[in-house]
């Protein structure tokens, strides 16, 4: 029994792992290190003297890698073994003076001496420490005079001076995202004051207050609780009633900080032990919170601004980050708690009697927040308790004997298939549905044509309904689209007519219209798009009508000579209203045919001739010629620009399946080693880095390609300049995994590799994300070019005087050997030698 606890997880003695550790440690390796230390940790005896020492040891190595909490921790945790430990002590000491615990450092410090009186270190740690809290004092001591000069100057009604009481507000702004001056702040009764102005309803007031209360709220958990208690659901909603984009934005980013403060208590080196234990658990502060906002989603009285305000946070902070995290409760809350209330926002009618105040951008955040919240969901019973509220919310409209009561369950059914589908697909099919929708098509009011003819729209995704609204609707549409008298309604009609022309997907040989009728539809589309007269509302539409028509190569080759018709594109991705952002990226895509799509194999194909089974065509302006011209066309007309500003867009309507679009979008027009300088100076680089870290696993894959292809051929330091360039290694090095293609993976190595020929700091940035040993595994691959790449990327990393190479790599033979291509790696030990770098892509043709 005392022999197994002696041991390591791997086997190893206990001693052993922590001489390891210890060897680790020296060499510099903190990582690895407290990896050693943390496996020997895990079978080491409770309350030994070996525990503590690997527990001082392992905080050693959170100071160094700069993770101050878990150092206090462990050191802590050793103390508690042994008092009198004077590394722990010290140790300790240090981290609680990176965490700005000053007081408590200074005690620890103190109590060093007392164990030994002449350590020279522990005295000038002492005096340098004095220093530090003599200054905060002085800091402290003069800041309590501004806060209180501040807080009067914006008080004073009788102040007329606007310019003093904006700097006054700034101040306090400012002063509230550092620590000492928030705590100052909270300290000298400032939530109180910021509350009465919050309530004198001016709007700089009101600014001002939000961003401080923001500050003050940043990370600190008892601070948060406390500021909400005070706060109350009353003054909340007047922030939101307020009609005013940049009060509604303020109070986004403060509610936000709050929730991340009560669900994560980010930055925990603020609180001590005693703060943590006044707020052990936040669960019913955020649940509180919740129920406020889903409540005052379907408040009259909220602006809406304020409503969009809410919808986004719901998205940004109830779903699972990583669906890895098996913990979806929140989720499941707001399902049961709220989900009637944002299925009420989704299906209100704009601007019908009574109808709650909206934004052109609220159904689609209510579509993305159901959507998020469908797909939070585990097992088939929480899909399906999910899917009864929707039906029973829809059914409980539509058997309302009142045209609104159908009208409101016709614009919920529109939000929920814009949002999760299959949601949608199944309320579709109550009894009824399809075909009110159709009744009320044809209806005089022109009000209820519109909402049921956007549901027409969004029902027509599957082919089979698609044929049923052909058989039964399209003589409708028609009718619609020639004799209505609002644009905005006929417009609508085109697109389900778009929709229906495009059923057939890129297969040339299903048409589902008459020969020249698609390019009719697309030619009027343009039209629209491009009258600038119309609002910004129906030109949306125009670019629906688009993305679906552009399916076809013929519609793809005269949009792409229509330069107005682009021009008119690209600049909806730059308005207000963000739900163009997906029928832009659409179209691009089809564009420049970078969707998925596979060649049928020969042996497939006769077969299914012979079984006269249907055999998909490809248009004949698909081929690689025609798409290299119109990437051109695209790249001529600023098609950089256009990408770059969507993915700067923070809005719900950049899901995770628009950026995938435009991930494939810069992949497509990357292509060309000549285009690359011109994309990179458009702000290409910088756009790709968030698309490889966050979306799709499709999406981020192209992305970091895309990012790989920039890398290969333009120096590094120009196309991702600053501390930018340390952001693309991370997506690089993804395109290692085995289940990335042989191209992503060569692409992945080439680009490393000229990374790694850039700086040390790269080399080991490289190194820290664990991309050696997958680079290693590449240089016995069966593929030649890949072996090539892999090898050319380790000689770079072998530049790295920290770099971890095995003993049989000292043996220049064996290297040959791996390769198999001796006269190979001595031309490019020649060109490093000579140049202090290999040169990128110099086998390449």
């Amino acid at each position: 029994m005392a022999e197994s606890e002696a041991k390591g997880v791997s086997g190893a003695p206990l001693p052993d792992l922590r001489r390891e550790g210890n060897a680790l440690f020296q060499a510099g390796r903190y990582e690895e290190a407290l990896a050693a230390y943390s496996r020997a940790l895990l079978r080491a005896p409770k309350g030994g003297e070996e525990r503590a020492l690997l527990l001082r040891n392992r905080a050693a190595c959170h100071l160094k890698l700069e993770d101050y909490v878990r150092a206090e921790e462990d050191a802590s945790e050793a103390l508690r073994a042994d008092g009198r430990d004077l590394k722990s002590l010290f140790r300790r000491s240090q981290a609680l003076q990176k965490l700005g615990r000053l007081d408590q450092a200074a005690s620890d410090l103190q109590r060093c001496l007392a164990l030994e009186p002449r350590n020279k270190a522990f005295q000038e740690a002492l005096r340098s420490l004095g220093s530090s809290v003599q200054e905060k004092m002085r800091t402290m001591s003069c800041t309590d005079a501004k806060v209180e000069e501040m807080f009067k100057l914006l008080l004073d009604s009788e102040e007329k001076d606007l310019d003093k009481k904006q700097k006054a507000a700034q101040n306090l702004i400012v002063l509230a995202r550092e620590e000492p001056g928030a705590e100052k702040i909270f300290q000298s009764d400032g939530v109180r004051l910021l509350l009465q102005l919050l309530d004198t309803g001016r709007m700089d007031m009101v600014l001002a207050a939000l961003r401080t209360l923001t500050g003050l709220c940043h990370g600190h958990r008892s601070r948060t609780v406390a500021i909400l208690s005070e706060l109350g659901p009353q003054r909340l909603f007047a922030v939101l009633e307020m009609e005013a984009e940049q009060v509604s934005l303020a109070a986004y980013n403060l509610l936000q900080v709050v929730f991340d403060a009560l669900k994560e208590g980010l930055q925990k080196e603020r609180l001590g032990k005693k703060d943590n234990a006044l707020v052990p658990d936040t669960s019913k502060e955020v649940k509180l919170l919740l129920q406020q906002l889903l409540e005052a989603l379907t408040r009259d009285s909220i602006s809406a601004y304020g409503r969009d305000s809410i919808l986004n946070l719901l998205i940004n902070k109830v779903p699972r980050k990583s669906l890895q995290d098996p913990n979806n409760c929140l989720t499941l809350w707001v399902i049961d708690q709220g989900l009637k209330e944002i299925l009420e926002v989704g299906g209100t009618v704009s601007h019908s009697p009574g109808s709650l105040p909206v934004t052109e951008n609220t159904h689609m955040s209510a579509a993305v927040l159901l959507s998020k919240l469908y797909g939070d969901l585990k097992c088939d019973g929480e899909r399906e308790n999910f899917h009864r509220l929707c039906e029973d919310y829809v059914r409980g409209w539509f058997q309302d004997p009142g045209v609104p009561g159908k009208l409101r369950a016709i614009q919920t059914v529109s939000c929920l298939l814009q949002g999760p589908a299959e949601a949608g697909n199944r309320v579709l099919e109550l009894s009824g549905i399809m075909e009110g929708i159709l009744a009320l098509c044809a209806s005089s009011q022109e009000a209820d044509q519109l909402v049921a003819v956007e549901a027409l729209i969004y029902a027509a995704d599957k082919a089979k309904r698609a044929t049923f609204i052909t058989a039964n609707g399209v003589t409708l549409l028609k009718e619609i689209y020639k004799h209505s008298q609002r644009d905005s309604i006929r417009i609508r009609a085109l697109v389900g007519l778009c929709k229906l022309g495009s059923a057939g997907g890129s297969d040339f040989s299903m048409k589902q219209f008459a020969e020249g009728s698609t390019l009719k539809l697309a030619h009027q589309c343009r039209k629209w798009l491009c009258n600038e007269t119309m609002d910004v509302g129906t030109r949306h539409w125009a670019a629906e009508g688009l993305a679906f028509l552009s399916l076809d190569a013929d519609v793809k080759e005269e949009l792409l000579e229509d330069k107005a018709a682009l021009q008119a594109l690209f600049q909806l991705t730059r308005s207000e209203n963000q739900s163009s952002l997906f029928a832009v990226a659409s179209t691009l895509v089809n564009c420049t045919n970078s969707y998925d799509h596979e060649e049928p194999d020969p042996q497939m194909v006769e077969l299914a001739k012979y079984a006269k089974q249907h055999i998909p065509e490809k248009h004949p302006k698909d081929k690689p010629e025609f798409v290299r011209r119109r990437v051109k066309k695209l790249l001529s007309a600023g098609v950089v620009s256009a990408l770059t500003c969507m993915v700067k867009k923070e809005s719900p309507a950049l899901s995770p399946a628009c950026r995938e679009l435009i991930s494939r979008v810069f992949l497509a027009v990357v292509e060309d080693p000549e285009d690359r300088g011109a994309i990179v100076a458009a702000g290409g680089g910088k756009a790709l880095i968030p698309l490889a870290l966050e979306g799709t696993e499709a999406g981020q894959t192209k992305a970091a390609q895309a990012l790989a292809k920039i890398t290969i051929t333009t120096a590094p330091d120009m196309a991702f300049p600053g501390e930018r360039v340390y952001e693309v290694v991370r997506p690089l090095v993804s395109l290692l995994h085995l289940n990335r293609t042989g191209l992503q993976n060569f692409e992945g190595l080439m680009a490393l590799t000229n990374l790694a020929g850039t700086s040390e700091r790269l080399r080991q940035k490289i190194a820290k994300e664990k991309a050696m040993p997958m680079i290693e595994g590449f240089m016995f691959e069966e593929h030649e070019m890949i072996r090539l790449a892999a090898t050319e990327c380790m000689c770079n990393l072998a530049l790295s005087p920290e770099a971890y190479l095995p003993s049989r790599w000292l043996n220049c033979s064996w290297l040959k050997a791996a390769t198999g291509l001796s006269c190979w790696f001595s031309t490019v030990e020649r060109r490093r030698i000579g140049s202090g770098r290999l040169l990128r892509g110099h086998w390449l043709s």
